[in-house]
């Protein structure tokens, strides 16, 4: 299966050198499921034209520095693109700013948080255990890095992941093919500290502190890996 990496967004330059470019690390995430994913990239936010979605096996929309709400000439596409795969039931994950657009896109609210910065990981309750799900855990603790939250699901999606700090943290939606969290499971632990460091001087040094602290909680993002490829897979 073809996965089309949708790419929104890249690694910040100063840690680009050592932990390359993004659509990398997903890839890595992928290819640890051991499913045998190919890939193409798209780098919308870079000018490359969408595709047509009805002619892709698998879509992941990724993170980004950008919000929903800033004026930048790809996001009303992308939105066009999200509800089109939407529509055409072409299988659809969003992570992160994927997470938020694909919310807004479908009819819910995101914006900027009076809760600030999270970072490093949290641990996520699982609301809900979709089949590709089933065999979930209470809980999923997995690393992530963002500001705005979907403050209000659309109508169609169900809440799978929540936590005090983020209580809509995963959506699976009604069509049966589209499903977003805002954490990171491509990440890996020495990247996502290495982000939490930067955020340094934006973020409060506490906030910080905790998120390298946080990194001591073992890690489940190879498990959501896997319920993500069986979302992509099991159909």
């Amino acid at each position: 299966m073809k996965l089309t990496l949708i790419q929104t967004g890249d690694v910040p330059v100063p840690l680009r050198h050592k932990f390359g470019p993004y659509p990398k690390m997903f890839e890595a995430m992928f290819d640890g499921t051991g499913h045998g994913f190919s890939y193409e990239v798209v780098a919308v936010s870079e000018g490359q034209p969408f595709p047509d979605p009805r002619d892709l096996q698998g879509i992941v929309v990724t993170g980004s520095a950008a919000g929903v709400y800033d004026d930048l000439p790809w996001l009303a596409p992308l939105r066009a693109f999200i509800q089109a795969a939407y529509g055409s039931r072409t299988p659809m994950l969003g992570v992160c700013f994927g997470h938020q657009i694909m919310a807004e896109a479908l009819g819910g609210e995101v914006r900027k948080s009076e809760k600030g910065w999270g970072l490093g990981r949290h641990s996520y309750g699982v609301a809900a255990r979709p089949g590709f799900m089933r065999r979930a855990p209470a809980s999923l603790a997995i690393a992530c890095s963002h500001q705005d939250q979907v403050i209000t699901r659309p109508p169609e999606a169900t809440l799978i992941l929540a936590s005090e700090f983020t209580p809509n943290a995963g959506l699976a939606y009604g069509n049966g093919a589209a499903l977003s969290v805002q954490a990171h499971p491509e990440f890996a632990d020495d990247y996502t500290v290495a982000l939490a460091e930067l955020r340094r001087g934006k973020a409060p040094d506490a906030v910080v502190d905790q998120a390298v602290g946080s990194m001591s909680l073992a890690s489940d993002s190879a498990e959501m890996a896997g319920y993500i490829a069986q979302f992509f897979t099991l159909r």
